[in-house]
């Protein structure tokens, strides 16, 4: 008898958060570079466009209001006030990716990765969504890399370690951790994840083999 498989599947959408310095902007954007097939959230904002900033690319540029107006509508898996600034993730948009199979990637801190484990609880994106804890070796070497930048003085660093020890204390809130210590190993750690993500059963669509129930 011949069989055929030509199933097709949910997308991935890996949540990644960590603290600031333990460079994982910097593993995810090299993960991005290999990996054309998988796209980056692009967020809710109502701070004003910067020069050369495309609505819809950079961000989805958003009145104060129109952003209070969606938040009160349940719109946003996540939300948070910046500086003075809202940022959200649309749950629409996470949504009709992962159901054409796209694969997205969104890069979050750790009480945003709790809003939206609250939000997606029981649901469709639910079995869809990998949570990913990206860390530093150690505390030293996070303070380390956070003078190496040279942008902030010693109390805005204090500071940043002080949040930073709090955040790597919820490590175990998420499905998988990656210890940033040698960047490619990191991103292939992070190729790994999505690799095995995309093997999951609870993305197919439809039957795997037309002639097995």
């Amino acid at each position: 008898m011949n069989s055929s498989s030509h199933y097709t599947r949910h997308g991935v959408l890996l949540v990644l958060s960590g603290p600031s310095g333990t460079g994982k902007t910097t593993v995810y954007q090299t993960m991005l570079e290999h990996h054309s097939d998988v796209a980056f959230s692009v967020s809710c904002t109502t701070r004003p466009p910067r020069a050369g900033e495309v609505d819809g690319r950079d961000y989805h540029f958003l009145t104060p209001e129109q952003f209070e107006s969606r938040r009160r509508a349940g719109e946003f898996l996540e939300h948070a006030n910046v500086h003075g600034n809202m940022y959200g993730t649309l749950r629409r948009q996470m949504e009709d990716a992962v159901a054409a199979g796209q694969d997205v990637l969104l890069d979050v801190d750790v009480q945003g990765a709790r809003q939206i484990r609250g939000q997606i609880s029981g649901s469709r994106l639910a079995e869809c969504t990998v949570f990913i804890f990206c860390g530093p070796p150690s505390r030293a070497e996070l303070e380390k890399r956070l003078r190496a930048r040279g942008s902030d003085d010693d109390a805005v660093i204090q500071r940043r370690l002080h949040n930073a020890v709090a955040e790597m204390a919820a490590w175990s809130e998420y499905d998988c951790i990656l210890i940033n210590d040698v960047l490619d190993q990191t991103v292939k750690e992070l190729e790994a994840v999505l690799i095995a993500a995309r093997c999951g059963t609870k993305l197919v669509q439809g039957k795997v083999w037309d002639d097995v129930n």
